[in-house]
């Protein structure tokens, strides 16, 4: 679609001002983003602006919500076709006002959505990888083609998170891993597959809305929760059944005589020593080292976390389950005459037990959040006094949307926004080699609210004259949003 991005001719090429490289583009070729070309000596954008429509799945219309009448399911009213900032463009050199100011009437109420695409060299990724195997330590640097790109973080639950991307990684090396950096950062929020190697840890495929690839292993299931937990859901279950439980996990090994679920339950004491540090009753800390084996540490042989049984208490033929958080691992044992555990096979009422802990493991899957900073530059597209626009989202008179799906704005000061790209419309995002990724944002409000926080009201135009303006628009149905 042809652009009202600035630009000057040097003979038969065209400078493009989209961005801060400027670039001199030659007919028939793209500039170095790929994202606008000289077509014929004019200026365009390569990639369709995408507008979203909300359908059923029969390809109707959804019926407006209405005072009176049945209601069809929305909280509350939002309009059937949704302009998104993918494909409009930017603002840069930062004063001109956005791509699109389209105005709309929602039940009677004049709305205004403001759409830009904006240039963030302060952004990047949250990474959130459901396994239970050991990725590397904290603060471990990841690297992509051998380069930094960010960092490990903490642990949570059944989930190993990461930090990637940032001015610092993006700006402040060398400038291949501001390259590389780019290229990741826009893959994984393009949900294409990155392969990530973590200093003094493994090799992991993330790739958004997939299971991760842990050295070359698909993770199948996320851990129905710690040691202890597993052991407080199961416990009634392994009741008669068996004498003692151990549920192998990196953090929490659970141990049902001494756990008091089975207290409650008068499961007796059957003798067993744990290695590792004991927290509470039947909960024990660094039975073993982090690793991808059983429950997320470095042992094969589930025998190795025991110590010798207590011949006070113990007696021969006691039966024990170990089993792992996510049920992958599981053997069973009998005591023999000298109290040492023999592997026997696993009666199938246990075996059931075991199905039933992978039966409430949800699918491993990698989740990415893209997340940057609308600064001042992107906001004087919107408003001729910038701080404006933040307080108005902060007072929740302007919603904040990118490629059309719901944002977390942080408190305190600026826009600062994270958004789940599997919610956005597939290759959301582009780049300039600045390096910087472009993404979608859009401002959503009352039209007496823009005007009142000093909005660019001559740049206003409905939402039927777009038709006239980009030529190249796409209308796709609204992404379908996960139950979670």
């Amino acid at each position: 679609m042809t652009t009202d991005t600035a630009s000057e001719s040097a003979g038969d090429k065209i400078r493009c001002d989209a961005c801060p490289v400027m670039c001199y583009i030659k007919p028939g070729a793209a500039g170095a983003c790929d994202r606008y070309a000289n077509q014929d000596g004019v200026l365009v954008r390569v990639d369709p602006h995408i507008l979203l429509e909300r359908t059923v799945s029969h390809g109707g219309r959804l019926v407006p919500f209405q005072a009176s009448g049945d209601w069809d399911g929305k909280i509350v009213q939002q309009p059937d076709l949704f302009v998104t900032a993918i494909g409009a463009g930017t603002t840069y050199p930062d004063y001109k006002p956005a791509p699109f100011i389209v105005s709309s009437e929602v039940d009677g109420v004049d709305m205004v959505t403001v759409v830009t695409e904006g240039i963030f060299s302060y952004c990047g990724v949250k990474v959130k990888i459901d396994t239970d195997r050991f990725l590397g330590p904290e603060t471990a640097t990841v690297r992509v083609d051998g380069e930094a790109v960010g960092h490990v973080t903490t642990s949570e639950y059944g989930s190993q998170m990461l930090s990637l991307g940032g001015v610092h990684h993006l700006t402040g090396g060398s400038k291949k891993e501001g390259r590389v950096t780019c290229d990741a950062l826009m893959d994984l929020s393009n949900r294409k597959p990155v392969e990530l190697v973590i200093d003094g840890g493994a090799t992991v495929v993330v790739q958004a809305g997939a299971p991760p690839i842990v050295n070359g292993v698909k993770e199948e299931r996320m851990r129905v929760g710690c040691g202890s937990a597993t052991i407080g859901m199961f416990a009634k279950q392994w009741q008669g059944k068996v004498d003692e439980v151990v549920v192998v996990d990196d953090h929490i090994t659970g141990v049902l005589s001494e756990h008091q679920a089975g207290k409650l339950l008068d499961i007796p004491a059957t003798g067993i020593k744990m290695k590792g540090r004991r927290s509470t009753p039947g909960r024990y800390f660094q039975v073993a080292q982090p690793g991808t084996g059983w429950g997320g540490t470095d042992i094969s042989d589930p025998l190795a976390i025991l110590g010798p049984f207590d011949p006070k208490t113990a007696r021969p033929g006691t039966t024990i389950l170990m089993v792992s958080t996510t049920g992958e691992h599981a053997g069973y044992y009998v005591l023999d005459e000298a109290l040492r555990p023999v592997e026997q096979d696993m009666p199938p009422d246990l075996k059931f037990s075991v199905e039933r802990i992978q039966e409430n493991c949800e699918p491993a899957l990698c989740t990415v959040l893209f997340m940057a900073g609308a600064g001042g530059s992107l906001r004087a597209g919107v408003t001729d006094n910038p701080v404006r626009l933040t307080r108005s989202v902060k007072d929740a008179l302007t919603r904040v949307t990118s490629g059309g799906a719901p944002v977390y704005v942080w408190p305190g000061g600026g826009i600062t926004f994270m958004v789940d790209v599997t919610q956005m419309p597939a290759g959301a995002f582009g780049y300039v080699p600045t390096p910087a990724i472009v993404a979608p944002i859009e401002f959503t409000l009352r039209l007496s609210d823009y005007a009142a926080l000093g909005g660019h009201m001559d740049y206003v135009q409905p939402l039927g004259s777009l038709k006239d303006v980009s030529k190249d628009i796409r209308q796709l149905p609204w992404p379908v949003r996960s139950a979670g």
